[in-house]
């Protein structure tokens, strides 16, 4: 039961706690959240164990090394003999953050969390250390219908990808992979996401359009419908949809915002067809002065809020489109045009300008949509 407490151990929260809170984890009146930061120079991982009862988990290492906990994993336990115990667990969103990671201790976490009801799954600020050995074949993969990588380190390079995926089930439908320190993965390595319907690479500003084509890895994504790549580097729609055919990724909804966009294409660039199956383009905060050209001819939803538009667009500048979102654009405000030149006036609507500050928290929306569907 020792084993089984130590690897328990790792499936617990913590958060920021002021010094003059005495206790580093705290679990709310309704036994719902728990939150741990084990920010002390000598923690008491014990204290952790106040979380069992919990649904929502947060555990944060206070930036240290977790290396001294692999003394207390044995590699040869069998993690079925605390199967039932670990299901028992309330614990459906599990939060871990704040520390370096050796791969053995995460792949110890992940064998007894395959038998937990966990369902999204949140890695931050982890620097992980080593390469994780392959799945044995009496280990069942992690069922996680939600998995989000917010900087997170890898020291295997381009083949993380596939040394975590073959931990997980197949039956993931959100990934979102933000401020990753390499997107350039070994696709030939990486297996299909098949039921995987909405991905976010967005706060990854040096991604760009090719970059955009590797980190796809053509075919791998045949169920996405849902893509956001805000602040990604991207420069024009139509070099986006140029790697988004390269790659055989075919969204029904696109998120371009917060990229510095430039209107037109490189003449030199070959025409790009999209995919009819686009139907929702956002490319707010995009700093556009006007209509990009080269959009889908059609589109139920069409954002261009909160952009630098001096003027309405004309109907030859748009393509058919249901519901077309112009709020926050020059135009529309009293007294707002674009800067002129020698003037402190960024042509931006201050309430756009305040928006932009929560750029750095974005790829919540699209890592919600479709992970919640468990009671």
């Amino acid at each position: 039961m020792e084993r089984a407490s130590c690897l328990l151990l790792l499936l617990l929260p913590l958060v920021h706690v002021s010094a003059t809170t005495p206790e580093p984890c705290e679990l709310d009146d309704e036994d719902f959240r728990c939150v741990c930061n084990f920010s002390e120079p000598q923690p008491d991982w014990s204290e952790a164990f106040q979380c069992v009862a919990a649904v929502e988990v947060e555990i944060r290492g206070g930036g240290r090394s977790l290396e001294p906990l692999l003394k207390r994993v044995d590699d040869d336990a069998d993690p079925r003999q605390y199967a039932d115990t670990v299901k028992a667990l309330r614990v459906r969103r599990l939060t871990v953050g704040a520390a370096r990671v050796p791969a053995q201790l995460l792949v110890g976490a992940l064998r007894v969390l395959a038998y937990s009801r966990l369902k999204e799954l949140t890695l931050e600020d982890l620097e992980i250390t080593g390469t994780m050995p392959p799945l044995p074949l009496e280990v069942q993969g992690l069922a996680l219908s939600s998995l989000r990588l917010h900087n997170v380190s890898w020291a295997t390079g381009r083949s993380w990808l596939a040394e975590l995926q073959q931990w997980l089930h197949p039956g993931l439908k959100a990934l979102s992979i933000v401020q990753a320190h390499s997107l350039a993965f070994s696709c030939e390595q990486v297996r299909a996401f098949p039921d995987l319907t909405s991905l976010d690479l967005s706060d990854n500003p040096g991604l760009g359009e090719r970059g955009l084509i590797a980190a796809l890895c053509p075919h791998k994504f045949p169920a996405l419908q849902n893509l956001a790549l805000r602040n990604t580097g991207m420069e024009t729609p139509t070099g986006v949809c140029a790697a988004l055919a390269a790659a055989g990724v075919l969204p029904r909804s696109l998120d371009l915002s917060h990229n510095s966009l430039r209107a037109t294409a490189n003449p030199s660039s070959p025409r790009c067809v999209w995919s009819s199956a686009l139907n929702s383009l956002n490319l707010s905060f995009a700093g556009l002065e006007q209509v990009p050209k080269g959009l889908p001819a059609k589109l139920r939803v069409l954002d261009l809020s909160c952009n630098r538009l001096n003027s309405a667009p004309q109907p030859d500048e748009l393509p058919k489109v249901d519901n077309l979102i112009l709020d926050g654009n020059p135009f529309l405000v009293p007294g707002s045009a674009l800067p002129q030149e020698g003037s402190s006036n960024s042509g931006v609507v201050p309430a756009c300008a305040r928006s932009t500050l929560s750029v750095g928290v974005s790829g919540t929306l699209v890592l919600l949509q479709g992970a919640r569907g468990f009671a």
